[in-house]
């Protein structure tokens, strides 16, 4: 008997497309948005950029946060150059830590201001959302009047940032969770209170907070939508040390106001890009990393 095979073979053609076409939307595993703080490959940075680029790529990351920016060049790059090297390799440059220090008198002020204009201006080309000062020097610890002042500036520098379609903001460690001696605030909780959240945004490093005695969730709940970004780091690689819990701090983005989550991995039990690789690995396969 003559068998017509043409009709059985088309509905098994169409149903492969269609088992196939839901393998790889409905049910692809969504890749995380998971940076990188820069600073993490700091020496193979310094003896190959290019190099190290690819490889970051290769791992995984997609939004970056750059730790050497000086004279208008990000690790020795043109801005246009660098943004485009990352582009190539599937990267974004989201954010930079620079900045110039003001030590309270006029002539400081005005030196550091033109530096951020020029600072700005080159974030502007590299394609830069947010420019984050990482520390504030010895002068704020010196009495209240000198955080005050240094509060002040921020705001001027946030301006600033703000009229370039940029965001301005600053970094801890743990020395801002101690209390000045005229001061009742510790000097963190000061800063939130006298910065202007549409000029200063914050970037929580949760390791320092830890380091420093405190609860990155409990600033969160006390200011909220204050931290739009976070450094995610450990004692060395994310989620080895087992002393900071992740999960709540994940949980609550969206209280603290965070866009942007960069790993940074200071300290190593292996070679950086292994320790870097072993961070992004712990961040992919947490369920609540979305």
């Amino acid at each position: 008997m003559k068998t017509n095979l043409t009709k059985p073979l088309v509905i098994i053609a169409l149903a492969a497309i269609i088992i196939g076409g839901l393998s790889q939307s409905s049910f692809a595993k969504k890749k995380k948005d998971i940076g990188l703080q820069m600073y993490s490959l700091r020496d193979d940075l310094n003896k190959d950029v290019k190099g190290t680029i690819e490889k970051m790529g290769k791992i995984g990351y997609t939004s970056m946060e750059a730790a050497s920016f000086d004279n208008g060049k990000f690790y020795g790059m043109e801005p246009e150059a660098f943004k485009a090297l990352l582009e190539a390799n599937g990267m974004k440059l989201v954010s930079s830590h620079t900045g110039a220090n003001y030590t309270g008198d006029q002539a400081s002020w005005d030196a550091a201001m033109i530096w951020w204009d020029m600072a700005i201006a080159a974030h502007k080309k590299a394609g830069c959302t947010y420019i984050v000062k990482p520390s504030m020097g010895d002068y704020p610890y010196k009495n209240l009047e000198a955080l005050k002042k240094t509060c002040e500036y921020f705001n001027a520098i946030g301006e600033k940032c703000n009229a370039a379609g940029i965001r301005f903001g600053y970094h801890n460690h743990n020395k801002e969770f101690t209390k000045i001696t005229d001061a009742d605030d510790l000097v963190y909780d000061y800063m939130l209170k006298n910065t202007d959240p549409k000029k200063v945004t914050f970037e929580m490093d949760v390791y320092w907070v830890y380091k420093g005695g405190q609860k990155a969730v409990d600033y969160f709940n006390k200011y909220p939508k204050r931290f739009e970004l976070l450094h995610i780091k450990d004692e060395k690689e994310i989620g080895a040390s087992g002393l900071i819990d992740f999960k709540p701090i994940y949980e609550n983005k969206a209280k603290a106001g965070t866009k942007v989550c960069f790993v940074e991995v200071e300290r190593y039990d292996f070679e950086p890009f292994v320790s870097v690789q072993k961070s992004f690995d712990f961040l992919n396969n947490a369920s609540y990393v979305k």
